[in-house]
Formats: C-alpha cells, sequence, structure tokens
C-alpha cells in the first residue's frame, strides 16, 4: 500500500506553525545514525527553516528534508 505523502506547502505551513515553540527535532546524520536535538524552531524562510538547540547551536534544514524523513519533527 502507497504511504499517505503531504506536498511541501503543507510541510511549510506546518513548521511555519511551530515557529517559537520547543521541539525535538530527529535528524538522520548517515550510515543509518540518528541524532536528536531539543530546542526552539527560530525563523521560517522561503527554503529553510532555523533551529536553535538548548546548548546554543543554530541549525538550518530545508523543507526537503522533513518532507523525504531526514528530518522528523517528534
Amino acid at each position: 500500500m502507497r504511504k499517505a505523502t503531504y506536498g511541501l506547502d503543507t510541510v511549510k505551513q506546518q513548521i511555519a506553525n511551530l515557529k517559537g515553540c520547543g521541539v525535538d527535532l530527529e535528524v538522520n546524520i548517515g550510515r543509518k545514525r540518528l541524532r536528536t536535538f531539543s530546542g526552539t524552531i527560530q525563523s521560517v524562510y522561503p527554503s529553510v527553516f532555523t533551529f536553535i538547540d538548548n546548548d546554543g547551536g543554530i541549525k538550518t534544514y530545508s523543507y526537503s528534508d522533513v518532507l523525504c524523513g531526514d528530518v522528523k519533527i517528534l
């Protein structure tokens, strides 16, 4: 059975709704390794969004990363 997928506009809207909220991100860093970060979504741009983790690090992810499953918002 085919998995239901979302469009890019839907992903952008969902992330924009989470702006300023505390979220957990699970990031696929390659070779079946996953890393979890806790923090807030700081800014939402047309192609990317920025995430500040609780350690103060700023990370930038594209919406296509979320769409293809490399980044999961928990």
